[in-house]
């Protein structure tokens, strides 16, 4: 089907739904590099306008990406809830946006949304989302509520959880406790302490699994772990008895990009099966750690949808969470400045990107967090990532990562540091995870007001840890 509409006497036509959401989307380096952006200002309005037009059955009966050949695609229909989009079914993109804002604002405005969150699919969900200014994003996706839970309960109003991320280029044990005892004791680790490692060895992983269950059992500290190694990895780990936690894998939006993961959905229902199988949470079992990133598909040539046409990075970004969602993760984080300016240029591209990626996986039911980020060939700054990082907790993120100073010095990249998140908890009024408060507080590691008190290390109620790391 042909979509069209005329601004300023000239009619802008569309081939499809995939050209359609393309042309609609914001302006970024990614769609410009896959040849679906809109080419002028005129032409993504026009765009908008056409798309607000669009009755949401639309997307349940024209594929962005083909389900004859695309395992995402059949997931995402296959576990549509008819029901649940009842409440919306007669609506058009435009009328969704009106719905959304009205029901933000309104009474009961969590549970609405939550019974809505089934109903939708994420291509609905992206194509709403162009339709909607920053604001809307946040008010959004802040009357929306999503819990889930393992050693700590997240997504609770009024908290702000953080993953710590300790790593290290050589996974040298000290240098990944120094990190896990400057985050500790800043307040850091209630959603994951969560280790990227510089070697996929089996037994590097297994190394890093023990150090950090370690750490945690030996300070009884309410929190979970994870080595981001691939699924199959962790499977393997797990069947040898290894201490796991959370089983991580990156995911895309696109059968394709995922095999160049080395993924499929069955490999993730096993890790979550196998996973829950050890029963290690003590408040929930909430198990699997998502990462996705804009661009992912692209980068590996995994963006084309039906007639071959390239889909716009967001409407791909939001069917990774499509995907994500069938398996009730504890967490999922979109790593939004990090895949680079080819897909993200500047501080005004992932700053609008991250609170898309927030809103989408929020809407749809996710524990949605962020990687507040950037490379630093970027045209952006640690004042682009203040702003993104006051704007979604506004927006009610679920966490947030942080490394030591904000610098990752294995990967490479600037994020959040634990002192950030700090600062902004203090500014927004927003606690940790309410376990891991409690054991903070039980340490004598809070002020009178709530907040992570300064502790001299060698002082600490952590000082066994001090020493191993060497501080």
């Amino acid at each position: 089907m042909r979509y069209s509409h005329t601004v300023r006497d000239r009619t802008y036509t569309f081939d499809g739904l995939v050209d359609l959401l393309a042309k609609a989307a914001p302006d970024r380096s990614g769609d410009r590099l896959a040849g679906c952006a809109a080419d002028s200002d005129a032409e993504r309005v026009a765009a908008r306008w056409a798309l607000a037009d669009v009755p949401l059955t639309t997307f349940l009966t024209d594929p962005v990406v083909p389900p004859e050949t695309d395992n995402v695609t059949r997931l995402i229909w296959d576990t549509h809830d008819g029901d649940a989009f009842s409440l919306v079914r007669h609506h058009t993109v435009g009328e969704l946006r009106d719905w959304l804002l009205d029901t933000a604002a309104g009474p009961d405005a969590a549970t609405r949304l939550s019974a809505l969150a089934p109903g939708l699919t994420p291509e609905m969900v992206a194509a709403v989302s162009k339709l909607m200014r920053n604001q809307d994003l946040v008010s959004v996706a802040a009357a929306t509520s999503v819990t889930t839970a393992f050693r700590t309960t997240l997504g609770l109003p009024g908290r702000l959880a953080t993953r710590l991320q300790p790593n290290h280029p050589a996974d040298d044990p000290t240098g990944v406790a120094g990190a896990v005892l400057d985050g500790l004791l800043l307040g850091a680790g209630d959603a994951v302490i969560g280790v990227n490692p510089a070697s996929d060895n089996p037994r590097t992983v297994r190394d890093l699994l023990h150090l950090l269950d370690d750490i945690r059992t030996r300070y009884e500290i309410p929190v979970q772990s994870s080595v981001l190694t691939h699924v199959t990895t962790t499977i393997d780990l797990i069947a040898q008895g290894a201490p796991v936690d959370l089983p991580f894998q990156s995911i895309a939006g696109t059968q394709r990009a995922n095999d160049g993961f080395g993924v499929t959905p069955a490999m993730l229902a096993e890790a979550n099966d196998a996973a829950r199988g050890l029963a290690r949470g003590s408040v929930g079992d909430n198990v699997l750690y998502f990462e996705t990133g804009q661009g992912a598909a692209l980068s590996a040539d995994g963006h084309h949808g039906t007639g071959g046409r390239p889909v716009d990075q967001q409407t791909l970004e939001a069917r990774a969470y499509g995907l994500a969602r069938v398996f009730d993760p504890l967490i999922v984080n979109t790593v939004v400045g990090f895949i680079g300016p080819e897909y993200l240029y500047d501080g005004k591209q992932i700053i609008r990107a991250g609170l898309e990626d927030h809103f989408c996986g929020k809407l749809l039911g996710l524990p949605m967090g962020v990687d507040v980020c950037y490379t630093t060939h970027a045209e952006a700054d640690q004042d682009d990532m203040d702003t993104l990082l006051l704007l979604l907790t506004a927006a009610g993120c679920t966490f947030v990562i942080t490394v030591p100073g904000a610098d990752d010095v294995m990967l490479g990249y600037q994020s959040a540091s634990f002192h950030d998140v700090l600062t902004t908890r203090r500014v927004t009024g927003t606690r940790p995870a309410p376990e891991f408060e409690a054991w903070l507080e039980g340490l004598g590691m809070l002020d009178d007001a709530g907040r992570v008190r300064a502790v001299d290390p060698g002082d600490s109620p952590l000082r066994e840890l001090t020493a191993k790391a060497g501080a």
